[in-house]
């Protein structure tokens, strides 16, 4: 079995991919930042190296004997191009066979406000002449859990996503297809489109948020200036309500949709989390 790292390990996704590694048999060595936030969330018995996104000599070093890496996208927006390059002239030079990348849906063609940075991404990662993974992964059930608790208490869950699907699964659902394709053979050179099994609209996440919480909520549609006015009213800066309205838009356009390959149930051996579950388990977190 192939040694396999994966980064930012202690972040949301990379530590449900060290895991659903471990659960498999993987000898596992989990890049971390901080070592000792490493020990407290993936526990002591897990190899742990540390190397930051940005730090090359770190990162080439961190990578010696992996086979494959599993390069989990950084969060710092507009960093995430010059970031990944480091890390893939890392893995590169110090002899990693293939680098498995948690990109974004249709990240070549889409409008989506996040894809550009994950298509730039993906063309270092095919010009590195590393096999390679392209995980294009829909959006995540976790997203909305800070919309739960809000739109409970009040009633209302406010977007601008008209009659937008998303199409999204749990987290844990994305981890084990990540595990399955750094573990598994014949996935070089391949792309997959990853999504849940079911897009749902926001009147049916209003409702699932419903039956989670016992609350009556509703979805209440606006424009994208009256989203963005609500948002800022509510707290936002200008520029953070921009983008979330924005994604909105994105949603509207039918970015987040598509749930016709099932490459996500295949490479997992079961259907994807629905949503009410994954949001059940996100607030009981």
């Amino acid at each position: 079995m192939p040694t396999t790292a994966v980064t930012g390990a202690t972040g949301h996704l990379g530590r449900l991919v060290v895991a659903s590694l471990r659960a498999q048999g993987a000898d596992v060595v989990a890049l971390v930042r901080d070592p000792a936030k490493a020990a407290e969330v993936l526990g002591r018995d897990v190899e742990t190296r540390v190397a930051s996104y940005d730090d090359r000599a770190a990162l080439e070093a961190a990578l010696a004997g992996v086979d494959v890496l599993v390069l989990v996208s950084g969060s710092e927006v507009g960093q995430r191009v010059r970031q990944h390059t480091t890390v893939v002239e890392a893995a590169r030079a110090a002899g990693v066979a293939r680098v498995v990348y948690t990109s974004a849906p249709h990240a070549d063609t889409t409008p989506l406000v996040l894809a550009p940075e994950h298509k730039a991404t993906e063309e270092v990662i095919v010009g590195s002449g590393l096999a390679f993974t392209i995980l294009r992964n829909n959006w995540y059930h976790e997203n909305y859990a800070d919309q739960v608790s809000q739109a409970a208490e009040s009633g209302v869950l406010l977007g601008s996503a008209h009659g937008g699907r998303t199409a999204s699964a749990a987290r844990q659902d994305y981890a084990e297809a990540a595990a399955a394709v750094a573990l598994g053979a014949g996935h070089d050179d391949r792309v997959y489109e990853l999504a849940g099994d079911v897009a749902w609209t926001r009147p049916e996440l209003a409702a699932a948020i419903t039956e989670v919480t016992g609350s009556p909520v509703e979805y209440r549609d606006l424009s994208t200036d009256e989203h963005v006015a609500a948002l800022t009213a509510a707290g936002l800066d200008e520029a953070t309500a921009g983008f979330v309205a924005a994604l909105d838009a994105n949603t509207a356009e039918g970015t987040l949709a598509d749930t016709s390959t099932g490459d996500l149930r295949r490479l997992i051996g079961r259907p994807t989390t629905p949503l009410v579950d994954g949001l059940r388990a996100a607030t009981a977190a």
